[in-house]
């Protein structure tokens, strides 16, 4: 090999000719920093393009978050609506229940109600916004805790309302009253407990307030007699009756037919005996006929 040349020799399988190149080590040089160049060339391609589809998948992923972050942001807004018409729902509610019981405005603050739906200024993110839910389900639930005293209120006002005697629990005439009297047997005087209502045998009796029936029975005084307890300390005690439709432990409603009148046990004529009992003492009818 000649100096500053290389030979380059191509031997075929076949054993044809033999192919015998001569290059100068120069241009040798020249082709092996060429072909180092165009390495590092397409190094540099494939790592931009490299880089290229990653920067793509980021921002892929990207437009994915704030999409979510944006539906998000909008639920949490619906959210905030949603929960203020709640609030403001429950705010009249409260009011009227309020003036149905008699009852004062909330002095609270978290009992009152906001109206509208109202923009939010710009939230500086999704946990202020957050923050603010939070708050108005805390003043959901106190309003729907005060609303829930205001119906056990009221519901204590019904049953009251319907454990107390009213009206009268027989067609008739009243033949006695409440009071001193001249007892009909011995002409004493002797405290009367309760009304005389003097009827046909067999007019009907009704229960003149809700309650539970706790005595049925037959006595020498009382004839057929009915007690029933209405609970609030309130009894009612029906007696002389010739039949008895109800026994005890029932439940009865007012105005429901629990007997009929009669002449059983100490009577001098077909009447009923009727009393009210406030925590066992027997007070006058008049006030609840």
């Amino acid at each position: 090999m000649s100096q500053g040349r290389y030979t380059l020799l191509i031997i075929p399988e076949d054993n044809r000719q033999v192919w015998r190149l001569n290059i100068k080590r120069r241009w040798l040089s020249v082709g092996m920093m060429l072909a180092l160049v165009l390495a590092v060339l397409a190094g540099g391609v494939m790592y931009d393009y490299g880089r290229l589809l990653v920067n793509r998948s980021e921002l892929g992923q990207l437009r994915k978050a704030a999409v979510w972050h944006d539906d998000r942001m909008q639920q949490a807004l619906d959210e905030i609506d949603n929960l203020r018409h709640q609030l403001v729902m429950l705010g009249h509610n409260d009011a009227k229940l309020r003036v149905m019981a008699e009852l004062d405005p909330p002095h609270a603050k978290g009992l009152s109600g906001t109206g509208g739906s109202q923009e939010l200024e710009a939230p500086p993110n999704i946990d202020e916004i957050q923050y603010q839910i939070d708050q108005l389900r805390a003043r959901i639930d106190l309003q729907r805790t005060s609303q829930e005293e205001i119906h056990g209120i009221l519901s204590d006002q019904r049953s009251l309302v319907a454990a107390t005697p009213a009206g009268w629990p027989a067609k008739g005439w009243v033949t006695s009253r409440f009071g001193p009297r001249k007892d009909p047997f011995t002409g004493r005087r002797k405290f009367h407990y309760g009304f005389d209502i003097a009827a046909r045998t067999g007019t009907p009796v009704y229960a003149t307030a809700d309650g539970v029936v706790s005595h049925v029975q037959i006595s020498s005084s009382y004839g057929k007699v009915i007690i029933i307890d209405h609970g609030y300390g309130f009894q009612t005690r029906y007696a002389h009756n010739s039949r008895v439709f109800v026994k005890v432990g029932d439940r009865v409603t007012r105005h429901q037919k629990i007997s009929a009148i009669g002449n059983t046990g100490r009577s001098t004529g077909p009447h009923l005996h009727y009393e009210i009992l406030v925590d066992g003492i027997p007070v006058s009818p008049k006030k609840y006929l």
